[in-house]
């Protein structure tokens, strides 16, 4: 249960980072609207990683944690925010999955 949460925490973690990065193409009340996405995409993500602490070691579970989170965010920018799919951003969202299943894979 508490790899669910952190999965579901890194993914708030990116939805956060998506919404940081819209609100500074908006403005006016579409701005405040994308800040409060971040605000409460922010709150479940750290609430969720606390939650998943209780059980996982902290050196597991927050590289974990930003690494869902980069290739989130990565991923939602090439598909919703223009920018560039390279070969050199595959190649190291590539290596950032390998970390991130390598770790879940020797913790306990």
């Amino acid at each position: 249960m508490a790899w669910l949460l952190l999965i579901v925490a890194g993914c708030f973690e990116a939805g956060f980072a998506f919404c940081l990065g819209k609100a500074k193409e908006a403005v006016g009340m579409e701005h405040l609207l994308w800040l409060a996405g971040f605000l409460g995409a922010l709150t479940a993500s750290m609430v969720l990683l606390a939650k998943a602490v209780q059980t996982l070691p902290i050196g597991t579970a927050y590289p974990v944690w930003t690494g869902i989170g980069a290739v989130g965010t990565v991923v939602l920018g090439i598909l919703f925010l223009d920018e560039p799919l390279t070969a050199a951003r595959l190649f190291f969202i590539t290596l950032l999955i390998g970390a991130i299943v390598g770790l879940k894979a020797v913790s306990r």
